[in-house]
């Protein structure tokens, strides 16, 4: 599929019980969709779930229709700025940024920074979280499967910071039959390995600590879309030199390209 093409594949979301699109709902900003996210919620026993699960929580509705509306534009629009990657026998799909995000998507930085959105995470996993540094293309971006074969292969999310990373995937766009599917409890010796499956609709949620959820994406079939959001929570934004550029080598020719990862050498441009 050419690019031209991906480009004109513009989905929109029904609101449930009207027929006119949720964008035509007035726009909320993030605050306040978490909150009426929050509200039908039971964090206390979501908590429960997710330490039981080996930090790992699945919820198959969370933002408002309104707000995955949000998302669904940002990424329609954000379809021509997509960085695509091949690793043969691991991965082949396209990304976009952090830093491009910033120019042109504005409201997915507001979520991302979300006072409410983090306060509850941290409730959930009972560390007290920061932002990713400014310089991390990973802290938000947006993976796209829009190409027969599109996948990613079993993995962790591998925080290279001295401290932990937690992931939160946010479903944005699913015509397709990819699955995200996971194994619980492969770093806990005491517990057999659980193996899952979800294929995780526009609205949805997944929260996990990246060191511990081995995962991956199944191949995408022709003519199929999937975007998803991903945000990056961590508790201790240093990193040292020697994984700096691992990292950085890693996000350049697996995700984002060289120009995004090191925008300095570029003057800042992206």
């Amino acid at each position: 599929m050419s690019l031209q093409a991906e480009e004109e594949r513009v989905v929109t979301l029904p609101v449930r019980g009207a027929g006119s699109p949720a964008r035509a709902v007035a726009a909320a900003g993030p605050e306040d969709a978490i909150d009426r996210a929050l509200q039908a919620l039971n964090t206390d026993r979501l908590r429960d779930d997710y330490q039981s699960q080996s930090s790992f929580l699945y919820l198959s509705e969370f933002l408002p229709a309104d707000a995955t509306q949000q998302l669904i534009d940002a990424a329609n629009a954000l379809l021509p700025e997509v960085n695509r990657n091949y690793l043969p026998g691991h991965k082949a799909g396209g990304s976009v940024s952090r830093h491009t995000i910033d120019r042109l998507a504005p409201y997915i930085a507001e979520l991302y920074r979300s006072p409410r959105l983090i306060a509850w995470l941290e409730k959930i996993t009972g560390d007290r979280l920061q932002l990713s540094p400014e310089d991390d293309p990973h802290a938000y971006a947006l993976y796209y499967y829009t190409r027969a074969g599109d996948h990613i292969g079993w993995h962790y999310d591998t925080s290279y910071y001295d401290g932990r990373r937690y992931t939160v995937l946010f479903g944005v766009i699913d015509n397709s039959s990819c699955k995200l599917d996971y194994e619980l409890h492969t770093k806990d010796p005491n517990k057999a390995d659980v193996p899952g499956s979800v294929q995780y609709p526009p609205g949805a949620l997944i929260l996990f600590d990246g060191d511990k959820l081995r995962h991956r994406v199944t191949p995408s079939l022709e003519g199929e879309m999937r975007v998803s959001l991903t945000l990056e929570y961590v508790t201790d934004p240093n990193m040292r030199p020697w994984r700096r550029f691992i990292s950085n080598m890693k996000d350049a020719i697996a995700y984002f390209g060289f120009r995004q990862v090191f925008r300095k050498a570029f003057g800042g441009k992206v």
